[in-house]
């Protein structure tokens, strides 16, 4: 089995489960997750845990995450896309420049409905059930932040644009509240992801990359260890006399610790990872006990 990550570049065309279920035929292995889903109609980084990796999943899909994309004025449809069917249509008159403030006008934070065409669950059912069926329903409005926007380019009804925001943000839906502040209304046209926790676009492979490179048996190159979705946390080895507690999944003191950066520091992090000679073994939280981590995600096996 393989264990590590694969930066994959998911096509326009395909979900993200296709793109799970291709791996899984050429990998031929079972246990892969993927970190974040992207809608069928856009492209761009979908990170893929292999194996034991896969227990961080939970972890990357709350990042932070980094999209290009293109709004059309003058239209709405009910996936707040352009796949789907048109509900309005309306003239455009609006200048450059307030296409410009309308979109600038959401970086902060804001209350965002999402849309009905969405996995979120209501009342045991989610709620892209519910638009199939023809039935619409009341969504609860959520805290996202948008960080950033950048890259403006303004052309006939078309606006692009780079974003830079909160886990849970639809670019979808950021698009159908700017056509609603500029009362013109809009729908997304192309989205790409560009970055996810510093995976970036450019890097990535596609899945008939993958399968070709599998064949050729030159795949290991490109698989990543599971360290390289946990860089933010700072890095420690358990002192020899110490790895037992480690290996049961015990409590650990930060005397038993190690920095793996600078000698003799021991850990204040709230989070923090943890090696012995072998390698990554868990990653461990600080408790409310003075100087005590407790684990968080085990590791154990994630070389084997």
């Amino acid at each position: 089995m393989i264990n590590g990550v694969l930066n994959i570049y998911k096509e326009s065309g395909y979900t993200s489960f296709d793109v799970v279920a291709r791996l899984r035929g050429i990998l031929r292995q079972k246990k892969i997750g993927h970190t974040g889903t992207l809608d069928p109609m856009a492209e761009g980084v979908l990170i893929v845990c292999l194996g034991n990796a896969t227990k961080l999943v939970d972890m990357i899909t709350s990042g932070d995450k980094c999209y290009e994309a293109t709004l059309k004025l003058g239209i709405t449809t009910d996936t707040e896309d352009i796949t789907g069917q048109m509900l309005t249509e309306s003239d455009v008159n609006v200048t450059e420049e307030a296409v410009r403030s309308a979109i600038l006008s959401f970086v902060g934070e804001y209350d965002q409905i999402p849309p009905m065409y969405s996995a979120i669950k209501k009342d045991g059912r989610k709620l892209y059930e519910y638009a199939r069926a023809g039935i619409e329903v009341k969504r609860e409005a959520r805290k996202v932040e948008i960080y950033s926007i950048e890259d403006i380019r303004i052309e006939a009804l078309y606006a692009s644009f780079k974003v830079h925001c909160s886990k849970g943000t639809y670019i979808r839906s950021l698009c159908r509240d700017i056509g609603g502040r500029l009362g013109t209304g809009a729908t997304l046209t192309a989205l790409k992801r560009s970055e996810v926790h510093g995976f970036e676009a450019k890097d990535a492979l596609t899945v008939d990359e993958i399968s070709k490179l599998a064949e050729a048996g030159e795949l290991s190159k490109y698989v990543l260890p599971a360290d390289s979705l946990l860089m933010e946390y700072p890095a420690y080895h358990i002192e020899d006399d110490y790895i037992k507690y480690l290996n049961n999944g015990n409590k650990l003191f930060n005397y038993q610790l190690v920095s793996d950066k600078i000698k003799g520091v021991r850990p204040e992090e709230e989070m923090i990872r943890v090696y012995d000679i072998k390698g990554l073994r868990a990653l461990y939280i600080k408790t409310e006990e003075p100087n005590t981590y407790k684990p968080y995600k085990m590791f154990v096996d994630i070389r084997e």
